[in-house]
Protein backbone atom coordinates (compact mmCIF):
# COMPACT_ATOMS: atom_id res chain seq x y z
CA UNK A 1 0.00 0.00 0.00
CA UNK A 2 2.81 2.20 0.44
CA UNK A 3 3.44 2.93 -3.14
CA UNK A 4 5.90 4.97 -5.45
CA UNK A 5 4.86 9.14 -5.28
CA UNK A 6 6.28 11.39 -7.97
CA UNK A 7 8.97 13.23 -6.93
CA UNK A 8 8.00 16.40 -7.70
CA UNK A 9 4.44 18.12 -7.95
CA UNK A 10 2.94 21.09 -9.97
CA UNK A 11 0.34 23.86 -9.74
CA UNK A 12 -2.06 24.28 -12.34
CA UNK A 13 -2.59 27.60 -13.96
CA UNK A 14 -4.87 28.23 -16.92
CA UNK A 15 -5.41 24.59 -17.83
CA UNK A 16 -1.89 23.58 -17.83
CA UNK A 17 0.93 22.07 -15.04
CA UNK A 18 3.68 25.20 -13.81
CA UNK A 19 6.09 25.56 -11.85
CA UNK A 20 6.28 27.80 -9.51
CA UNK A 21 8.13 31.53 -9.44
CA UNK A 22 9.41 30.68 -5.93
CA UNK A 23 10.88 27.73 -6.24
CA UNK A 24 10.15 24.20 -4.69
CA UNK A 25 8.81 23.47 -0.86
CA UNK A 26 9.49 19.89 0.68
CA UNK A 27 6.40 18.33 1.84
CA UNK A 28 7.14 15.88 4.46
CA UNK A 29 5.68 12.75 5.43
CA UNK A 30 4.71 13.03 9.08
CA UNK A 31 5.29 9.38 10.24
CA UNK A 32 8.93 9.47 9.84
CA UNK A 33 9.37 12.89 9.56
CA UNK A 34 11.88 12.64 6.29
CA UNK A 35 11.23 13.97 3.17
CA UNK A 36 8.44 12.71 0.91
CA UNK A 37 8.32 14.73 -2.73
CA UNK A 38 8.63 18.19 -3.52
CA UNK A 39 5.79 20.71 -4.77
CA UNK A 40 6.38 23.98 -6.80
CA UNK A 41 5.86 27.22 -4.77
CA UNK A 42 3.57 29.99 -6.22
CA UNK A 43 4.77 33.49 -6.27
CA UNK A 44 3.30 36.51 -6.55
CA UNK A 45 3.18 36.37 -10.56
CA UNK A 46 1.71 32.96 -10.44
CA UNK A 47 -0.80 34.41 -8.49
CA UNK A 48 -1.48 37.12 -10.55
CA UNK A 49 -1.80 34.74 -13.74
CA UNK A 50 -3.86 32.24 -12.15
CA UNK A 51 -6.70 35.34 -11.07
CA UNK A 52 -6.33 36.68 -14.46
CA UNK A 53 -7.51 33.32 -15.91
CA UNK A 54 -10.18 33.25 -14.01
CA UNK A 55 -12.00 36.68 -14.80
CA UNK A 56 -11.30 35.65 -17.74
CA UNK A 57 -13.34 32.18 -17.89
CA UNK A 58 -16.03 34.19 -15.32
CA UNK A 59 -16.23 37.62 -17.79
CA UNK A 60 -16.59 35.46 -20.65
CA UNK A 61 -20.10 33.83 -19.14
CA UNK A 62 -19.43 30.26 -20.41
CA UNK A 63 -20.51 29.60 -16.67
CA UNK A 64 -23.18 31.11 -16.88
CA UNK A 65 -23.92 30.54 -20.18
CA UNK A 66 -25.00 27.09 -19.52
CA UNK A 67 -27.94 25.63 -18.45
CA UNK A 68 -27.81 25.29 -14.43
CA UNK A 69 -28.23 21.28 -14.60
CA UNK A 70 -25.38 20.64 -17.28
CA UNK A 71 -23.31 22.51 -14.74
CA UNK A 72 -24.26 20.60 -11.97
CA UNK A 73 -23.39 17.66 -14.07
CA UNK A 74 -20.17 18.66 -14.29
CA UNK A 75 -19.43 19.03 -10.74
CA UNK A 76 -21.07 15.75 -9.79
CA UNK A 77 -18.55 14.50 -12.24
CA UNK A 78 -15.92 15.80 -10.47
CA UNK A 79 -17.22 13.59 -7.47
CA UNK A 80 -17.03 10.46 -9.51
CA UNK A 81 -13.49 10.69 -10.82
CA UNK A 82 -12.44 11.11 -7.01
CA UNK A 83 -13.96 7.91 -6.18
CA UNK A 84 -12.96 6.25 -9.85
CA UNK A 85 -8.66 7.20 -8.04
CA UNK A 86 -9.50 6.37 -4.40
CA UNK A 87 -6.88 3.96 -4.19
CA UNK A 88 -4.56 6.35 -5.82
CA UNK A 89 -5.43 9.26 -3.92
CA UNK A 90 -5.90 7.74 -0.51
CA UNK A 91 -2.20 6.86 -0.08
CA UNK A 92 -0.74 9.72 -1.30
CA UNK A 93 -3.04 11.52 1.71
CA UNK A 94 -1.92 9.12 4.21
CA UNK A 95 1.71 9.60 3.42
CA UNK A 96 1.33 13.69 3.27
CA UNK A 97 -0.92 14.30 5.98
CA UNK A 98 -0.49 11.64 8.64
CA UNK A 99 -3.81 10.20 8.92
CA UNK A 100 -4.46 6.81 8.95
CA UNK A 101 -5.16 5.05 5.38
CA UNK A 102 -8.87 4.05 6.59
CA UNK A 103 -9.62 8.06 7.71
CA UNK A 104 -7.65 9.08 4.24
CA UNK A 105 -10.38 6.64 2.15
CA UNK A 106 -13.19 8.45 4.88
CA UNK A 107 -11.74 11.76 3.24
CA UNK A 108 -11.67 11.15 -0.67
CA UNK A 109 -15.10 10.01 -0.56
CA UNK A 110 -16.08 13.05 2.19
CA UNK A 111 -14.73 14.80 -0.58
CA UNK A 112 -16.72 13.65 -3.75
CA UNK A 113 -19.73 13.50 -1.86
CA UNK A 114 -19.53 17.79 -2.13
CA UNK A 115 -19.44 17.29 -5.36
CA UNK A 116 -22.62 15.23 -5.46
CA UNK A 117 -24.33 17.25 -3.29
CA UNK A 118 -23.83 20.51 -4.69
CA UNK A 119 -23.58 19.15 -8.15
CA UNK A 120 -27.18 18.44 -7.67
CA UNK A 121 -27.83 21.73 -6.03
CA UNK A 122 -26.84 23.96 -8.61
CA UNK A 123 -30.29 23.57 -10.64
CA UNK A 124 -31.82 24.99 -7.28
CA UNK A 125 -30.67 28.64 -6.83
CA UNK A 126 -33.65 30.31 -7.81
CA UNK A 127 -34.86 33.53 -7.37
CA UNK A 128 -38.37 35.06 -6.43
CA UNK A 129 -41.03 37.26 -7.52
CA UNK A 130 -42.22 40.58 -5.78
CA UNK A 131 -45.73 41.96 -6.07
CA UNK A 132 -45.34 45.53 -6.72
CA UNK A 133 -49.23 45.79 -7.81
CA UNK A 134 -50.40 46.97 -11.11
CA UNK A 135 -47.97 48.08 -14.05
CA UNK A 136 -44.48 46.35 -12.61
CA UNK A 137 -43.17 43.14 -12.81
CA UNK A 138 -40.68 42.65 -10.59
CA UNK A 139 -38.14 39.71 -9.33
CA UNK A 140 -34.88 38.63 -8.58
CA UNK A 141 -31.92 36.54 -9.72
CA UNK A 142 -28.67 35.13 -8.16
CA UNK A 143 -25.58 35.63 -9.88
CA UNK A 144 -22.36 34.18 -8.89
CA UNK A 145 -19.86 36.68 -7.51
CA UNK A 146 -17.09 35.98 -10.22
CA UNK A 147 -13.79 34.63 -8.79
CA UNK A 148 -13.63 32.71 -5.62
CA UNK A 149 -10.70 32.72 -3.62
CA UNK A 150 -9.99 29.55 -1.68
CA UNK A 151 -7.47 29.11 1.04
CA UNK A 152 -7.90 25.56 2.23
CA UNK A 153 -6.18 24.31 5.87
CA UNK A 154 -3.93 21.41 5.95
CA UNK A 155 -6.13 18.93 8.10
CA UNK A 156 -8.33 17.67 5.64
CA UNK A 157 -6.54 19.47 2.81
CA UNK A 158 -8.78 17.53 0.00
CA UNK A 159 -12.15 17.81 1.56
CA UNK A 160 -11.77 21.08 2.32
CA UNK A 161 -11.29 22.19 -0.98
CA UNK A 162 -13.96 19.82 -2.44
CA UNK A 163 -16.35 21.70 0.33
CA UNK A 164 -16.12 25.48 -1.09
CA UNK A 165 -14.87 24.17 -4.68
CA UNK A 166 -17.86 22.31 -5.16
CA UNK A 167 -20.32 25.11 -4.00
CA UNK A 168 -18.32 27.85 -5.98
CA UNK A 169 -18.30 26.22 -9.31
CA UNK A 170 -22.10 25.02 -8.75
CA UNK A 171 -23.28 27.96 -8.45
CA UNK A 172 -21.29 29.82 -11.63
CA UNK A 173 -17.68 30.91 -10.29
CA UNK A 174 -14.33 30.46 -11.34
CA UNK A 175 -11.73 29.74 -8.82
CA UNK A 176 -8.08 30.04 -7.30
CA UNK A 177 -7.07 27.28 -4.61
CA UNK A 178 -4.17 28.23 -2.81
CA UNK A 179 -3.64 24.53 -0.97
CA UNK A 180 -1.46 24.06 2.20
CA UNK A 181 1.71 23.86 1.93
CA UNK A 182 2.14 21.23 4.11
CA UNK A 183 -0.03 18.65 2.67
CA UNK A 184 -0.76 20.21 -1.00
CA UNK A 185 -0.51 16.96 -3.44
CA UNK A 186 -3.73 15.38 -3.62
CA UNK A 187 -4.99 18.64 -4.40
CA UNK A 188 -3.51 17.80 -8.58
CA UNK A 189 -6.29 15.33 -8.43
CA UNK A 190 -8.97 17.89 -8.21
CA UNK A 191 -7.48 19.33 -11.40
CA UNK A 192 -7.38 16.59 -13.40
CA UNK A 193 -11.10 16.26 -11.97
CA UNK A 194 -11.96 19.66 -13.37
CA UNK A 195 -10.42 18.70 -16.88
CA UNK A 196 -12.21 15.24 -17.13
CA UNK A 197 -15.70 16.73 -16.17
CA UNK A 198 -15.20 19.18 -19.09
CA UNK A 199 -14.31 22.64 -17.14
CA UNK A 200 -12.69 25.41 -19.24
CA UNK A 201 -9.30 26.16 -18.80
CA UNK A 202 -8.87 28.62 -16.27
CA UNK A 203 -12.25 27.83 -14.03
CA UNK A 204 -10.36 26.07 -11.85
CA UNK A 205 -7.28 27.19 -10.93
CA UNK A 206 -4.68 25.28 -7.85
CA UNK A 207 -1.44 26.29 -6.34
CA UNK A 208 0.89 26.32 -3.26
CA UNK A 209 2.35 28.68 -2.24
CA UNK A 210 3.49 30.36 1.40
CA UNK A 211 0.62 32.12 3.02
CA UNK A 212 2.92 35.35 3.35
CA UNK A 213 3.61 35.31 -0.18
CA UNK A 214 1.03 33.63 -2.55
CA UNK A 215 -1.80 33.63 -0.14
CA UNK A 216 -1.55 37.82 1.23
CA UNK A 217 -1.09 38.44 -2.42
CA UNK A 218 -4.42 36.44 -3.53
CA UNK A 219 -6.33 37.79 -0.41
CA UNK A 220 -5.50 41.36 -1.58
CA UNK A 221 -5.72 40.50 -5.42
CA UNK A 222 -8.03 43.23 -7.07
CA UNK A 223 -9.58 40.80 -9.52
CA UNK A 224 -10.94 38.57 -6.71
CA UNK A 225 -14.57 39.18 -5.74
CA UNK A 226 -15.33 36.96 -2.52
CA UNK A 227 -12.53 34.67 -0.58
CA UNK A 228 -13.09 31.62 1.56
CA UNK A 229 -10.81 30.50 4.26
CA UNK A 230 -10.81 28.03 6.94
CA UNK A 231 -7.73 28.35 9.43
CA UNK A 232 -6.77 30.07 12.87
CA UNK A 233 -7.98 33.42 14.04
CA UNK A 234 -4.84 35.43 13.48
CA UNK A 235 -4.47 34.60 9.92
CA UNK A 236 -8.53 34.86 9.61
CA UNK A 237 -7.98 38.18 10.76
CA UNK A 238 -5.35 39.13 8.47
CA UNK A 239 -7.25 37.63 5.35
CA UNK A 240 -10.37 39.96 6.55
CA UNK A 241 -8.41 43.18 6.81
CA UNK A 242 -6.97 42.13 3.00
CA UNK A 243 -10.29 42.04 2.31
CA UNK A 244 -11.75 44.87 3.98
CA UNK A 245 -9.33 47.01 1.47
CA UNK A 246 -11.30 45.98 -1.74
CA UNK A 247 -14.38 45.71 -0.03
CA UNK A 248 -14.50 42.07 -0.95
CA UNK A 249 -16.71 39.69 1.11
CA UNK A 250 -15.52 36.49 3.06
CA UNK A 251 -16.38 33.14 4.35
CA UNK A 252 -14.29 32.46 7.78
CA UNK A 253 -14.55 29.40 9.47
CA UNK A 254 -12.00 29.70 12.21
CA UNK A 255 -10.67 27.93 15.36
CA UNK A 256 -13.14 26.04 18.36
CA UNK A 257 -12.90 25.03 21.88
CA UNK A 258 -16.31 23.05 21.40
CA UNK A 259 -17.60 21.18 24.77
CA UNK A 260 -19.91 17.89 25.16
CA UNK A 261 -22.20 18.20 27.94
CA UNK A 262 -23.04 15.27 29.32
CA UNK A 263 -25.44 14.71 32.19
CA UNK A 264 -26.24 12.57 34.54
CA UNK A 265 -28.41 10.29 32.84
CA UNK A 266 -26.32 10.09 29.28
CA UNK A 267 -25.32 6.74 28.14
CA UNK A 268 -21.84 6.19 28.72
CA UNK A 269 -21.18 2.88 26.33
CA UNK A 270 -22.68 5.04 23.40
CA UNK A 271 -20.71 8.31 24.05
CA UNK A 272 -17.31 6.19 24.65
CA UNK A 273 -18.09 5.93 20.45
CA UNK A 274 -18.53 9.58 20.28
CA UNK A 275 -15.16 10.52 21.96
CA UNK A 276 -13.13 7.95 20.04
CA UNK A 277 -14.35 10.27 16.71
CA UNK A 278 -15.00 13.45 18.66
CA UNK A 279 -11.15 13.52 19.98
CA UNK A 280 -9.10 10.85 17.97
CA UNK A 281 -10.06 10.94 14.87
CA UNK A 282 -7.50 13.08 13.03
CA UNK A 283 -5.41 12.99 15.59
CA UNK A 284 -7.70 15.97 16.84
CA UNK A 285 -6.87 18.41 14.59
CA UNK A 286 -10.13 19.35 13.98
CA UNK A 287 -11.90 22.21 14.29
CA UNK A 288 -14.88 21.11 15.44
CA UNK A 289 -13.08 18.61 17.68
CA UNK A 290 -14.38 17.30 21.13
CA UNK A 291 -11.76 19.42 23.08
CA UNK A 292 -13.54 19.53 26.01
CA UNK A 293 -16.11 17.36 28.59
CA UNK A 294 -18.15 18.64 30.82
CA UNK A 295 -19.28 16.10 32.91
CA UNK A 296 -21.91 15.63 35.51
CA UNK A 297 -20.03 14.80 38.83
CA UNK A 298 -22.15 11.93 39.49
CA UNK A 299 -20.73 10.62 36.65
CA UNK A 300 -17.33 12.46 36.59
CA UNK A 301 -15.01 9.33 37.99
CA UNK A 302 -17.29 6.94 35.50
CA UNK A 303 -16.04 8.75 32.66
CA UNK A 304 -12.67 8.80 33.30
CA UNK A 305 -11.90 5.64 33.95
CA UNK A 306 -13.81 5.00 30.27
CA UNK A 307 -12.02 7.68 28.51
CA UNK A 308 -8.79 7.04 29.69
CA UNK A 309 -8.93 3.16 29.04
CA UNK A 310 -9.70 4.18 25.49
CA UNK A 311 -6.82 6.82 24.93
CA UNK A 312 -4.76 3.34 26.19
CA UNK A 313 -6.10 1.43 23.69
CA UNK A 314 -5.31 3.46 20.64
CA UNK A 315 -2.81 1.77 18.99
CA UNK A 316 -1.03 4.62 17.01
CA UNK A 317 1.49 4.63 14.85
CA UNK A 318 2.43 5.01 10.05
CA UNK A 319 -1.17 6.01 9.26
CA UNK A 320 0.13 3.64 5.86
CA UNK A 321 0.16 0.82 8.31
CA UNK A 322 -3.86 1.06 9.52
CA UNK A 323 -5.69 0.46 6.68
CA UNK A 324 -8.71 -1.64 8.76
CA UNK A 325 -11.16 1.32 10.38
CA UNK A 326 -10.40 0.62 14.41
CA UNK A 327 -9.04 1.79 17.23
CA UNK A 328 -5.97 3.53 16.09
CA UNK A 329 -4.13 6.84 15.41
CA UNK A 330 -1.81 8.45 12.65
CA UNK A 331 0.86 10.85 13.04
CA UNK A 332 0.21 14.62 13.95
CA UNK A 333 0.71 17.07 10.60
CA UNK A 334 4.40 18.42 11.72
CA UNK A 335 6.61 18.54 14.59
CA UNK A 336 5.95 22.39 15.36
CA UNK A 337 2.04 21.18 15.65
CA UNK A 338 3.25 17.90 17.92
CA UNK A 339 5.38 19.98 20.29
CA UNK A 340 2.71 22.36 20.42
CA UNK A 341 0.17 20.16 21.91
CA UNK A 342 2.79 18.63 24.30
CA UNK A 343 3.71 21.93 25.66
CA UNK A 344 -0.13 22.64 26.48
CA UNK A 345 -0.04 19.30 28.33
CA UNK A 346 2.76 20.76 30.07
CA UNK A 347 1.64 23.73 30.74
CA UNK A 348 -2.00 22.61 32.37
CA UNK A 349 0.06 20.43 34.78
CA UNK A 350 1.91 23.66 35.65
CA UNK A 351 -1.64 25.32 36.46
CA UNK A 352 -3.15 22.41 38.70
CA UNK A 353 -4.19 19.93 35.99
CA UNK A 354 -3.48 16.16 36.07
CA UNK A 355 -2.95 14.30 32.54
CA UNK A 356 -4.98 11.12 33.23
CA UNK A 357 -3.53 9.28 29.86
CA UNK A 358 -0.96 10.16 27.63
CA UNK A 359 0.53 13.61 27.34
CA UNK A 360 4.13 13.09 25.36
CA UNK A 361 5.58 12.39 22.41
CA UNK A 362 6.47 8.97 21.34
CA UNK A 363 9.89 7.64 21.10
CA UNK A 364 10.20 6.80 17.73
CA UNK A 365 10.26 9.02 14.22
CA UNK A 366 7.52 10.90 13.01
CA UNK A 367 5.28 13.45 14.76
CA UNK A 368 3.05 11.20 16.92
CA UNK A 369 1.49 12.02 20.36
CA UNK A 370 -0.18 9.76 22.82
CA UNK A 371 -3.88 10.22 23.02
CA UNK A 372 -4.29 12.30 25.68
CA UNK A 373 -6.88 12.89 28.70
CA UNK A 374 -6.33 15.95 31.42
CA UNK A 375 -8.67 15.82 34.47
CA UNK A 376 -8.36 18.38 37.38
CA UNK A 377 -8.87 21.43 34.43
CA UNK A 378 -10.70 24.35 35.63
CA UNK A 379 -12.73 26.85 32.93
CA UNK A 380 -10.52 29.36 33.59
CA UNK A 381 -6.81 27.14 32.49
CA UNK A 382 -5.45 28.08 29.18
CA UNK A 383 -5.90 24.41 27.99
CA UNK A 384 -10.02 25.13 28.70
CA UNK A 385 -10.16 28.20 26.52
CA UNK A 386 -7.71 27.71 23.87
CA UNK A 387 -7.61 25.60 21.27
CA UNK A 388 -4.83 22.46 21.12
CA UNK A 389 -5.78 21.30 17.36
CA UNK A 390 -4.09 17.69 18.69
CA UNK A 391 -5.18 14.30 20.61
CA UNK A 392 -5.90 16.27 23.93
CA UNK A 393 -9.03 15.61 25.69
CA UNK A 394 -9.82 18.19 28.70
CA UNK A 395 -12.45 16.86 31.41
CA UNK A 396 -14.23 18.76 33.58
CA UNK A 397 -17.59 18.43 36.48
CA UNK A 398 -20.45 20.03 36.49
CA UNK A 399 -23.40 20.18 39.25
CA UNK A 400 -26.04 22.01 37.42
CA UNK A 401 -27.70 22.65 33.86
CA UNK A 402 -26.79 26.63 34.30
CA UNK A 403 -23.04 26.03 35.40
CA UNK A 404 -22.41 23.73 32.37
CA UNK A 405 -24.04 26.14 30.01
CA UNK A 406 -21.80 29.12 31.16
CA UNK A 407 -18.89 26.64 31.19
CA UNK A 408 -19.39 25.35 27.33
CA UNK A 409 -19.99 29.37 26.64
CA UNK A 410 -16.85 30.43 28.46
CA UNK A 411 -14.72 30.74 25.50
CA UNK A 412 -14.54 33.12 22.88
CA UNK A 413 -14.74 30.54 20.50
CA UNK A 414 -18.86 29.21 19.05
CA UNK A 415 -18.25 26.45 16.29
CA UNK A 416 -20.25 23.16 17.88
CA UNK A 417 -21.26 22.22 21.30
CA UNK A 418 -23.01 18.84 22.06
CA UNK A 419 -25.52 17.73 24.80
CA UNK A 420 -25.89 13.93 25.67
CA UNK A 421 -28.63 13.14 27.85
CA UNK A 422 -32.06 11.11 27.65
CA UNK A 423 -34.22 14.14 28.59
CA UNK A 424 -34.92 15.64 25.04
CA UNK A 425 -36.67 18.72 26.58
CA UNK A 426 -32.93 19.64 28.53
CA UNK A 427 -31.50 18.65 25.28
CA UNK A 428 -33.90 21.41 23.62
CA UNK A 429 -33.46 24.02 26.45
CA UNK A 430 -29.50 23.43 26.38
CA UNK A 431 -29.20 23.77 22.40
CA UNK A 432 -31.57 26.89 23.18
CA UNK A 433 -28.89 28.61 25.10
CA UNK A 434 -25.88 27.01 23.72
CA UNK A 435 -23.09 29.60 21.79
CA UNK A 436 -22.45 27.49 18.47
CA UNK A 437 -23.46 27.29 14.80
CA UNK A 438 -24.11 23.62 15.57
CA UNK A 439 -25.12 21.37 18.39
CA UNK A 440 -24.82 18.00 18.18
CA UNK A 441 -27.82 15.79 20.67
CA UNK A 442 -26.45 12.25 21.89
CA UNK A 443 -24.02 11.84 18.75
CA UNK A 444 -21.16 13.83 17.93
CA UNK A 445 -20.95 14.86 14.46
CA UNK A 446 -24.66 14.44 13.89
CA UNK A 447 -25.69 15.60 10.35
CA UNK A 448 -23.51 15.89 7.42
CA UNK A 449 -23.02 17.69 4.04
CA UNK A 450 -26.70 18.69 3.84
CA UNK A 451 -26.55 20.72 7.81
CA UNK A 452 -25.13 24.12 7.47
CA UNK A 453 -21.57 24.25 9.39
CA UNK A 454 -20.44 27.68 10.87
CA UNK A 455 -19.23 29.33 13.90
CA UNK A 456 -19.98 32.41 16.68
CA UNK A 457 -17.84 34.52 18.22
CA UNK A 458 -14.14 33.89 17.17
CA UNK A 459 -15.48 30.91 15.18
CA UNK A 460 -15.94 33.08 12.47
CA UNK A 461 -19.05 33.68 9.95
CA UNK A 462 -20.68 32.42 6.66
CA UNK A 463 -21.74 28.93 6.22
CA UNK A 464 -20.14 25.89 4.90
CA UNK A 465 -22.01 23.22 4.24
CA UNK A 466 -26.03 22.40 3.59
CA UNK A 467 -27.91 25.00 1.11
CA UNK A 468 -27.26 28.02 3.40
CA UNK A 469 -23.44 27.63 1.80
CA UNK A 470 -24.60 28.21 -1.56
CA UNK A 471 -25.86 31.84 -0.81
CA UNK A 472 -22.20 33.26 -0.05
CA UNK A 473 -21.33 32.53 -3.03
CA UNK A 474 -24.23 34.39 -5.14
CA UNK A 475 -25.35 37.54 -4.83
CA UNK A 476 -28.62 38.79 -5.45
CA UNK A 477 -30.22 41.14 -8.31
CA UNK A 478 -33.27 42.67 -8.31
CA UNK A 479 -34.70 43.73 -11.62
CA UNK A 480 -37.73 45.91 -11.64
CA UNK A 481 -40.26 45.92 -14.92
CA UNK A 482 -42.48 48.87 -15.41
CA UNK A 483 -44.97 47.16 -17.87
CA UNK A 484 -47.98 49.94 -18.30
Amino acid sequence: MTGQIDAYWRNYIDGKWADGGAGRITVDDPATGEPLAEQALADEADVDRAVAAARRVHESGVLTAMRPVERGRMVQAMGRFLLDHLDEIAPVLTREAGKPLWEARIEVEGAARYFEYYGNQAETVEGRSIPLGAGYLDFTLHEPYGVSAQIIPWNYPLEMTARSLSAALATGNACVVKTPELDPLTNAWLARAAEWAGFPPGAVNILCGLGSQAGAALCAHPGIDQIVFTGSVPTGIAIATAAARNIVPCILELGGKSAAIVHDDADLDAFMNDVRWGIWFNAGQVCSAMSRVIVHEKRHDELIDRVTALAASLSVGPGIERGEFGANMGAMISERQRDRAVSMVSGAEREGATTAAGGRKLNRPGWFMEPTVMTGVTPDMTIAREEVFGPVLSVMPFSGDDEAIAIANGTDYGLVAGVFTRDLDRATRAASRLRAGQVFVNEWYAGGVETPFGGYGKSGYGREKGREALWNYVQTKNVAIKTA
